[in-house]
């Protein structure tokens, strides 16, 4: 079996970011929305750098604008998780997309999505799991409606809260409330840091928000004494390497930091962030990880052990995942 083959497990997936460029484009023509502007040559999306990217992505996003949109978002995207050998995935689902933070909408949203994923659990034999992400540079207020949402309806099908957006707007600690808020819930909490705000921005995370994981965090190994305390707490990180050497972090694979954090301790994931956007997918990760370092399938099968315990499901499906995993 090549290490492609694997059963995978996914901890940060971007729903929205998710969605195959075609089908936005079909959507689009439903809609009779003008976005061409917005794709490349040969059909892809089309940005230049990260603030960019983020532009992109949430005009791609503004086709999507009923629980049908996203349930048949939804759909297309467990497909093409279950044909990347993915059994579990974990997706990022901002309610500012998805009832504009209202909650009451945002429940009709949410119904469309799991239904969605349940059915493709029965079909395709992935596992589908929601952290409620509220938007950075949207702002703490905007965040703090998120959380209510997130909190509304925590359970065991949402179960974290996790920030996306621009590192580059505010600091981690503006949005503690909406961090205590979904812990107060029972949810568990991850942000993204340490992708381009640096080290400084993952101490903030662990300092302010007191998350479980850390979307990315690769940028902790220009800190020797936060890759320690990463160590030290099992912090996980949810690192996404084909998408950051696209947004020119690292020149290519063999730079990127994912086997040097590995070998301090710190507790490592492989995910693909916004998966066409990067031109990846998660056999696309496994190929060029295993070319840049030589890994192997026990390599591979230990970064999934990592994600399995690292996942924020309840204990029952985390059983019936590791059992999944084991199966040859």
């Amino acid at each position: 079996m090549s290490v492609t083959d694997l059963p995978k497990i996914e901890l940060h997936l971007h729903l929205e970011g998710a969605a195959p460029p075609d089908f936005i484009r079909q959507l689009a023509g439903e809609k009779k929305v003008d976005l061409s502007g917005i794709f490349d040559a040969d059909g892809g999306y089309a940005f230049d750098n990260f603030v960019h990217f983020l532009q992109v992505y949430e005009a791609a996003t503004s086709v999507l604008q009923t629980p049908e949109d996203f349930a048949r978002l939804t759909r297309a995207i467990l497909e093409q998780s279950a044909a990347n050998g993915v059994i579990y995935t974990e997706a990022f689902i901002s309610p500012d997309f998805c009832g504009g933070g209202d909650v009451a909408a945002w429940r009709e949203y949410l119904h469309a999505i799991q239904e969605a994923a349940t059915r493709a659990e029965t079909d395709l034999g992935v596992v589908m799991r929601g952290i409620v992400t509220p938007v950075r540079h949207f702002g703490p207020d905007k965040a703090k409606r998120s959380a209510l949402c997130a909190a509304e309806t925590a359970g065991d099908w949402i179960v974290g809260l996790g920030m996306g957006g621009d590192e580059g707007q505010g600091h981690q600690g503006d949005f503690a409330y909406a961090f205590d808020m979904a812990r107060e819930a029972g949810l568990h909490l991850t942000t993204h840091a340490g992708e381009f705000g640096g080290p400084e921005s993952v101490w903030e995370a662990i300092r302010d928000l007191k998350v479980e994981r850390i979307g990315h965090g690769v940028r902790a190994i220009e800190d020797p004494a936060l890759v320690q305390e990463l160590a030290a707490r099992q912090i996980t990180l949810e690192c996404c390497p084909g998408s950051n050497v696209v947004l020119g972090l690292y020149p290519d694979f063999e730079a990127h930091p994912l086997r040097a954090l590995r070998d301090a301790g710190v507790p490592v994931t492989v995910s693909t962030d916004d998966p066409p956007f990067f031109h990846t997918t998660m056999r696309r990760e496994y190929d060029m990880i295993a070319q840049a370092y030589g890994w192997e399938d026990d390599d591979f099968r230990a970064l999934n052990q990592t994600a399995l315990k690292a996942a924020f499901c309840d204990e029952a499906t985390r059983t019936r995942i590791s059992k999944t995993l084991e199966t040859p």
